[in-house]
């Protein structure tokens, strides 16, 4: 198993506190692996295997589940009278009105409870509503470059670089061979189409939505609207309007396969209401789907750079600063940092440069600045603003 020391830490700082723990995140992101991998923790601490209580919803060991209920009952038979209980239960959002259990295990003072789910619907308003203030969420995402390289043990960034964009980051993918994991991707793709979309969202026409998963993948890192999306896709003969594309674009986040980042307005200080970006979670899926697009290098390094910003715990948008754009601008509890994204710096007058440091001079606070670019070039200042490589970031822990 691929060690996720960050995911875990985060699981250890709220252990025994009177918290649900949900973990959500795309279908074999390693989420039930990171259960495994925290049970281990708890019986190398000194609990007992008996305190440990776990479901598996998708497993047909437990298929005499069928509603709350059973669930319920069966979780309290388990459970260990004046001893703390473990429990832990994969993909709860298959039992219909799950959350009566989550409540009701929550009262318990004897259990700590951690559930995962694969569809963001796990949170939805009726949830929250009955659970506020009683859970925290930990969003997993597949490999980080960082995690990636560990567990591949390779030693030379770029090479490194090249598996990761075009094999992906699923934690499994790293014990198979090119034709296996182009295999295990196709299988994943329809998965999440069919599975975590098609049925969730009662959607019939397969090729209409696997066209629209294309367009947005062939599309990470521009600005798009879901009129732009509808409008190219008719003017290019898949006739669709502006209502079907909100719907499939909505399943496709719900299911953890898009991320959509939001314009923010860095004078004004406002979010904007038009013009997002849409990034895919795993690159190997887009390269399965696709196949590699040379011109789409510097937006496969903004969607690499997008996806290790929200692992690092940020809110992620979209910056405007006058007419000028701003890759990322990246919030957190302790303040905000601006990010340029390019591929290259390198030209014969230094523009691509200038234009990039243009971008970020414009802001007048005193928060970070950063270019990433994928130029072999030893981290420098530019008047307060960090130049540094891509590669070199991704896998610094700091």
């Amino acid at each position: 198993m691929i060690e996720r020391p960050n995911y875990i830490n985060e699981l250890i700082k709220f252990k025994d506190k009177e918290l649900i723990k949900i973990i959500t995140g795309i279908r074999r992101c390693g989420k039930s692996t990171l259960m495994d991998l925290y049970k281990n923790y708890l019986l190398q601490t000194g609990v007992e295997e008996k305190q440990i209580i776990s479901v598996n919803l998708e497993d047909l060991k437990y298929n005499f589940i069928e509603d709350y209920m059973d669930l319920y009952n069966y979780i309290n038979s388990q459970i260990m009278e004046n001893k703390k209980n473990y429990v832990f239960i994969d993909e709860i959002q298959i039992i219909p009105e799950f959350q009566k259990v989550a409540d009701s295990l929550y009262l318990n003072k004897n259990i700590d409870l951690y559930i995962t789910g694969s569809n963001a619907r796990l949170l939805s308003s009726e949830l929250s509503t009955l659970l506020t203030g009683r859970y925290v969420e930990i969003k997993m995402l597949p490999l980080s470059f960082r995690e990636f390289v560990n567990a591949k043990n390779i030693t030379d960034l770029e090479t490194a670089y090249k598996e990761y964009i075009s094999f992906g980051s699923f934690p499994y993918t790293t014990q198979l061979d090119e034709d296996e994991i182009s295999k295990y991707l196709g299988t994943l793709f329809n998965d999440v189409i069919i599975k975590d979309v098609m049925i969730r969202k009662g959607i019939s026409d397969e090729a209409m939505l696997k066209s629209v998963a294309t367009f947005a993948l062939d599309n990470i890192g521009n600005l798009l609207s879901t009129n732009n999306i509808a409008n190219t896709m008719t003017s290019n003969g898949r006739n669709i309007n502006v209502r079907t594309v909100e719907k499939y674009l909505e399943g496709f986040m719900e299911s953890f396969f898009l991320y959509k980042a939001a314009r923010y307005d860095i004078k004004g200080k406002q979010y904007l209401k038009t013009g997002e970006k849409y990034y895919v979670s795993d690159l190997g899926l887009r390269y399965f789907m696709l196949g590699r697009k040379i011109g789409d290098r510097g937006h496969i390094l903004e969607n690499v750079i997008y996806l290790e910003l929200l692992k690092r715990g940020y809110d992620v948008y979209i910056g405007k600063v006058d007419e000028y754009e701003v890759d990322f601008v990246a919030i957190n509890s302790n303040g905000k940092m601006y990010v340029q994204v390019c591929e290259t710096l390198k030209d014969n007058e230094n523009k691509i440069l200038m234009r990039e440091l243009n971008s970020l001079e414009k802001i007048s606070d005193n928060y970070t600045k950063i270019i990433l670019t994928l130029d072999k070039i030893p981290l420098s200042d530019e008047n307060g603003i960090i130049v540094r490589n891509a590669l070199e970031w991704l896998i610094d822990e700091k």
